[in-house]
Formats: structure tokens, C-alpha cells, sequence
């Protein structure tokens, strides 16, 4: 290390992306701190992904358990099926506290030193964190930003915390609210209307756009809203937007029609879980002293990660994860840190956002990678190829019949003169696992040519994938 500095590294947030860039660092040799003003861990451990799957995993098998017709079928009969909801809440407190401990813990075994406070860029190489002792001067050879998102509040949209609140508070689970309204069907709304649901609530679920699920592929929303939607207690208000919300009791919500934002109906709940997506948390992060803008609130970097200023990148400043927008998901920024250390030590290396999966936990689950199927055709369309895509059903699958699970879809969508895969989508059991051979072919830009001739184990899920790469490469 440079003498000149008191770090090789310093990295502001210590959310999954920062953890992993931080780790990725020592093992490369270099001398690496965080800094941290909030939770150790990020949204992800204390308030996203390890919370929420905690929660759906206890909602879900009371849900299993509760349907009769499932268990009769397998020849299992329960009288009755009761859940301490404090108990659920514990269980996903208890994994949230084990996996923070987790993570400090791992960086003190590196020699990883971690600053308490809040920290912004004050000049090239330079930072400065405001902690409870004061103001502290640190130099680092080289920064990476990794601070994050928060949820989105919609303007008209007040929040207590209480009856109006975002996944942020739903993850602690006070309370279970009889009627409860989400705003929102992207994949937070999707997994808290499937806990909720499970554990006894009426829902309205809310969508501005003009159709549920508007980011996921048209022929597995459709079969997700079949399955997810349709058989619970669910009620579904598409098109409209939840033009004001106000806390209280009860919860008065005023929609507009999405178009003319002319209200059309008031909705007076028990609850208002605000489900509208995320946004940076990029604000006093000091990037004007040093001339570099925020695009619409997002740190703008390039393919290595590097800080943009101007279009040009500025030497030795990184950004990853959530903060720069690209993909928001917390394995994406995983994937950015690392290669963020990579470029560092002089072995530059881009991130193949196209091959990243992604997936909701839901019961059953959604997994997918790659293209949508009306965004392969617009690519198909601009660059002059066609488009093709096949669909394999659960109902067919061995294993899926033995658990009698058999909703379920998979569906590979394929340029027709290379058979390049360009994308997956899965509905159906442990889709968010099966998901991963998928991607593993997109990111090596395989063919349904080749993946038709793949070996997988019988009888399991994963045959759904194998029929649907001998089906496209059959009638390829």
C-alpha cells in the first residue's frame, strides 16, 4: 500500500455488495475498510430478501398444511392447523440477527476495518464520515460507493409506520390487518400478498398499469394470476392509481384512474402496504464536490463500474449495486463488486447483466433470466432476426406429480437462426433453483442445439427444462 494513503480501500455501505467487494479485496491484498451509517447488511439481511423469505417460508407452510384437498390427495388428513404470529416474526428476526452477525464477523476474521458513521466524497481520494465522536478525515487509493436503495413513497402517499407503511416495516410483522391493501404487483407486492393471504388477511391488491405483473414475461403473468391470485382471497384494482393515501383507522385511499388521474373510487382498509418499487439512496454522498451528476437520482458509471463525470471515467471512484440502477437485485452487486476489485488490480472484467436471474418467492415460485418475450421480438426486430419460444408444463413432470404440485410452466425463448437461447421463465415449484442452469446457459451464450443433448437426473424438476430444450431444438 501506498503510504500516502490509510487505505487501499474504502468502501461506503456495507450491504451485500459492499460485504462481498470487501472480502473480495483482502483476498486480492489490499488494505480495505467500510463504512457504515445504518444495519451491517444492508436492506438485504435486515429489511429484504433474508426477512421476507423468512416469512414466507413460515406463511407458506401453513399454507401447505391448511389445504386439505393437497394433503388428502397424498393421503395426510390434519384436524387443525393454528400459528403463533409472533413467533413467525421471531423466526425471521432470529435468521436476520444470525446473518448480520454473520457478516461482521466475517469481516473482522479478514482484518477488514469497519467505521460507524455516514460517509461522502469530499475531493479526489478523499472522504469524510460524520460519526458520533465527530468528523473523521479518510484517504483511500481507491472508493467504491455501495449505499443502496430505499422504497419508493409515491407523492400523496403518508406514511406512519403503522397502517401505512412499506416492506421495510412488513418484514417485523406486528400485526396481521384483516383487510390490508398492496400498492403495487412487481415482486414485493407479489410475495407479501402471498404471506399475507396464507396467514388469514383479505387483500386488495393495486396496479397503475394496465395490467398485473407489468415486468414479467405476458404468458407467465398470466398463469401466475391464475395460480396466485384468482384462487385467494384477493382482489385486484388494475389501471388505478392510489392517488393519496392516508394513515389511520381506518386507511383511506383515494384511486385515480392512471390516465386522467380523476379519482374514481375511495377504499377505507385496515392497512397500506406501499409495494412501488425503490429508489437510490445517493443523497449528501458529496459526488457535486467533485462534478460528477446523479442520472435521475442514479450514480452513472461505466462497464467497469468506474464513475462517470462528464461520460469520462473518474480515476479510483466506483460504484455498485442498487446505487447505479443497473439491476437492482442483491446478487447483482455481488457480481458488480467483485469485478469492481478485479478492475482495481488491473484485470478489468464487465458484468453480464443479461445472464443475472432473478426470481419472487411466492408459492409456487417465479424464476427467470434473461428476455421477456415481447423484448426479445423488439431486439429480433431491430437487429433482424426472428424470435421463437416454447412452453413445457409441470402437469407432465414426474416429480412435480409425485408432490402434487403440478402448476407449473417453463417457457425458453430462442433466436431461430442460431437457437441462442435469450430467455427463460419459470413458473412452478423451486423455480428460483431451477432457474441457475438456465442462466448458466444465456451467460454462455448457448443453443437449444447443444442444451437439447444435456443428461438430467429422472425423475426431477429440472425435466421441464430438458423437454423444453429437445422441443425448440425438434421444431427448430
Amino acid at each position: 500500500m501506498s503510504q500516502a494513503f490509510d487505505y487501499d480501500l474504502v468502501i461506503v455501505g456495507a450491504g451485500v455488495g459492499g460485504h462481498g467487494a470487501a472480502l473480495h479485496a483482502v483476498s486480492c491484498g489490499l488494505k480495505t475498510a467500510v463504512i457504515e451509517a445504518a444495519d451491517m447488511g444492508g436492506t438485504c439481511v435486515n429489511r429484504g430478501c433474508i426477512p421476507s423469505k423468512a416469512l414466507l417460508a413460515a406463511s407458506g407452510r401453513v399454507r401447505e398444511l391448511r389445504d386439505t384437498h393437497h394433503l388428502k390427495t397424498l393421503g395426510i388428513q390434519l384436524d387443525q392447523v393454528t400459528f403463533d404470529r409472533q413467533a413467525i416474526a421471531n423466526h425471521a428476526n432470529g435468521i436476520v440477527t444470525k446473518q448480520r452477525e454473520a457478516l461482521i464477523g466475517s469481516l473482522k476474521r479478514v482484518g477488514v476495518d469497519t467505521i460507524r458513521g455516514l460517509g461522502r466524497v469530499v475531493g479526489p481520494q478523499k472522504l469524510s464520515v460524520s460519526t458520533p465522536d465527530g468528523e473523521r478525515a479518510i484517504t483511500a487509493k481507491d472508493i467504491i460507493l455501495a449505499t443502496g436503495s430505499v422504497p419508493f413513497v409515491p407523492p400523496g402517499v403518508e406514511l406512519d409506520g403503522k397502517t401505512v407503511f412499506t416492506s421495510d416495516d412488513a418484514v417485523r410483522l406486528e400485526s396481521l390487518p384483516p383487510w390490508i391493501a398492496i400498492v403495487g404487483s412487481g415482486y414485493i407486492g407479489l410475495e407479501f400478498a402471498d404471506v399475507y393471504s396464507a396467514l388469514g388477511c383479505e387483500i386488495t391488491l393495486i396496479e397503475a398499469m394496465d395490467q398485473l405483473m407489468p415486468g414479467f414475461d405476458p404468458d407467465i403473468a398470466k398463469l401466475a394470476q391464475r395460480v396466485l391470485i384468482t384462487p385467494r382471497d384477493i382482489e385486484t384494482k388494475v389501471g388505478l392509481l392510489a392517488k393519496r393515501v392516508i394513515p389511520g383507522s381506518p386507511v383511506v385511499i383515494e384511486l385515480a384512474d392512471a390516465k386522467t388521474k380523476e379519482v374514481v373510487e375511495v377504499l377505507e382498509v385496515d392497512a397500506c402496504l406501499v409495494a412501488t418499487g425503490r429508489v437510490p439512496s445517493t443523497k449528501d454522498l458529496g459526488l457535486d464536490s467533485i462534478g460528477v451528476e446523479l442520472e435521475r437520482g442514479f450514480i452513472p458509471i461505466d462497464d467497469h463500474m468506474a464513475v462517470l463525470r462528464d461520460g469520462q471515467p473518474v480515476p479510483h471512484l466506483w460504484a455498485i449495486g442498487d446505487a447505479t440502477g443497473k439491476m437492482m437485485l442483491a446478487h447483482a452487486a455481488s457480481a458488480q463488486g467483485i469485478a469492481t476489485i478485479e478492475a482495481i488490480c488491473g484485470r478489468p472484467r464487465s458484468v453480464d447483466y443479461h445472464s443475472i436471474p432473478a426470481a419472487a418467492f411466492t408459492h409456487p415460485e417465479i424464476g427467470f433470466v434473461g428476455m421477456t418475450e415481447p423484448a426479445a421480438k423488439e431486439k429480433g426486430k431491430a437487429e433482424g432476426f426472428d424470435v421463437a419460444a416454447v412452453r413445457t408444463y409441470f402437469k407432465g413432470n414426474a416429480k412435480a406429480l409425485a408432490e402434487g404440485e403440478t402448476e407449473g410452466v417453463a417457457k425458453v425463448i430462442y433466436r431461430q437462426d442460431t437457437g441462442e437461447v435469450l430467455g427463460v421463465h419459470i413458473f412452478g415449484l423451486h423455480a428460483s433453483d431451477l432457474i441457475h442452469e438456465a442462466a448458466s446457459a444465456i451467460a454462455q451464450r448457448q443453443s437449444i442445439q447443444s442444451l437439447a443433448f444435456l443428461v438430467h437426473a429422472h425423475p426431477t424438476l429440472s425435466e421441464v427444462l430438458d423437454e423444453a430444450y429437445k422441443r425448440a431444438a425438434t421444431t427448430h
